[in-house]
């Protein structure tokens, strides 16, 4: 194939001018590019390297219109959900800016010298974090711009001082192109490197693996499938040198309703349920595919609320053809399974689109059966019934890990809550009360993360101001002159003003 098109998820018929298809061959000259630029761009300033990632957030903004048609028809999400979108891509660089220009993500820190310690000397040391190098970023299919060509990944590695060579996924490309375009702008105005970044399109497989192949490639950010993760992580550790994939794969993020608060308000709940379950089509990494209950009043309440919705539920159309046949077929799994009941099901969904479904079984069922516990990517969820608070800590010790968990509670639940805390802190990267996980504010607390198979590194987040630890490694420095340190370390001066912990005291400018 030379060349493919874009397909209005819609209708599912190509859409707009056609792309060339890149090439292993362009695979190497946009990472050789990135390889050469590296030390330029890790060399600039924090507060150029700030002002250019503000700049990249202008320029995004400064698309409009054209950006938003774009994103709609090829992901058939609505005109709220591209503007929100955009306006979080465009924050979470300016976040990075925020975060760069404070300079906390050194991590500087100095033990001077004490010649006359006994009964050792000790050496003069000094730290800093620095990139790892070039990074490839895997652009993800439902959020074509947030965790895409411009998303966090991208905007961390740029915010470490790592240069980006970004796969499109091919299911959005004249959105990417349009970011794409928009950064190259960036650099350009920036005076930059062309190699600071770098946009590849194409549909196959063999692009993906060329990329992290590729000895330039440092490290690799990544967003979809658990098979995709996981094909890209075996290429990554087979490599001469290894590298990381940081990959978030696949979760179903438990819902715990516990007894006061399924007593209190479980019709209320049930209904809340189903529109955090349908929203975007079932189509966000933190969709609550498992809903944990434990038997007693008001649990009828609550599954006949949900059930209403879900039997209400018109299909909406989701991101490309794929997809959809994906989320059919592992409905029809569910469906299939004799440890499963199917109690509600929405209008029919297409090729094009997708319907609601709702589950129910038992916690014993439940474990004895891990293809339940499996990802069905869309608006399928499953009810899973417990009999007292000792089963329901006891399927939670059982689950896979997971992106978050939701507890519903009263204060009354607190006891309960409490025991199953130190579970979910092994099982998650995100625990929330009262709340519903469809929703991912970009901040500095945030952890959008977790133990495999929800990523693939559980000490690290895809979103909020940590992420950038991903792309950056310490270097210690013994007994350099002055004039060799980086001017951060060195005695008489503060660099950009970054905060110095000297003698593990924290001093900052």
């Amino acid at each position: 194939m030379t060349e493919f098109r874009s397909i209005a998820a819609a209708t599912g018929e190509p859409h707009g001018d056609a792309f060339a298809v890149n090439t292993p061959a362009d695979v190497a000259v946009a990472c050789a590019k990135a390889g050469a630029a590296f030390d330029t761009y890790r060399a600039l300033d924090l507060e150029t390297r700030a002002a250019f990632l503000e700049r990249i957030a202008d320029e995004i903004m400064a698309l409009g219109e054209p950006l938003i048609e774009a994103y709609t028809t090829e992901s058939g999400l609505p005109r709220g959900r591209a503007e929100g979108e955009r306006g979080r891509t465009c924050g979470q660089l300016r976040m990075f800016a925020d975060v760069v220009r404070k300079g906390q993500f050194l991590q500087l820190r100095i033990d001077p010298a004490m010649p006359d310690r006994a009964p050792l000397p000790r050496p003069d040391l000094r730290l800093r974090m620095i990139p790892v190098g070039p990074v490839a970023v895997f652009g993800a299919s439902n959020f074509p711009l947030a965790f895409s060509t411009a998303g966090g990944d991208t905007a961390s590695a740029l915010a470490a001082g790592c240069p980006v060579v970004v796969k499109g996924h091919p299911a959005h490309p004249i959105t990417g192109s349009l970011i794409a375009q928009a950064i190259t702008k960036a650099v350009a105005d920036a005076g930059l490197p062309e190699g600071v970044f770098q946009h590849l399109v194409g549909p196959s497989n063999e692009l993906g693996g060329a990329l992290v192949q590729d000895p330039n490639i440092m490290a690799v950010g990544f967003t979809g499938s658990r098979a995709g993760g996981l094909a890209l992580t075996r290429l990554a550790q087979a490599r001469e040198v290894p590298i990381p994939v940081y990959a978030e794969m696949s979760a179903i993020n438990p819902v715990l309703v516990l007894p006061e608060a399924m007593k209190a308000k479980g019709a209320a709940l049930g209904e809340a349920f189903v529109g955090s379950l349908c929203m975007g089509a079932g189509q966000f990494c933190t969709n609550p595919g498992l809903v944990l209950a434990i038997e007693g009043e008001g649990l009828d309440a609550f599954v006949a609320a949900a059930s209403g919705g879900v039997s209400a539920a018109k299909p909406q159309t989701m991101l490309t053809k794929g997809i959809a046949a994906a989320y059919a077929n592992g409905v029809a799994k569910l469906a299939a399974n004799a440890g499963v009941e199917e109690i509600a099901r929405g209008e029919p969904g297409s090729e094009t689109t997708g319907g609601a479904v709702l589950f129910k079984t038992t916690a014993e069922k439940f474990l004895a059966d891990k293809a339940m516990g499996e990802e069905v990517f869309g608006s399928s969820s499953v009810i899973v019934v417990c009999k007292d608070a000792g089963e329901l800590k006891t399927l939670l010790e059982g689950i896979e890990g997971q992106l978050t968990a939701t507890i519903h509670m009263e204060d009354a639940d607190e006891a309960i809550a409490a025991a199953v805390l130190p579970t979910l802190e092994r099982k998650v990267g995100r625990i929330l009360v009262n709340g519903w996980p469809t929703g991912v504010e970009v901040c500095h607390a945030m952890v959008h993360g977790g133990p495999f198979p929800a990523t693939t590194d559980a000490r690290t987040t895809s979103v909020g101001s940590l992420a950038i630890d991903r792309y950056l490694r310490p270097v210690s420095y013994q007994n350099l002159s002055q004039s060799l340190l980086p001017p951060e370390l060195r005695d008489a001066a503060f660099g950009d003003g970054a905060p110095r912990l000297i003698d593990g005291k924290l001093t900052t400018n």
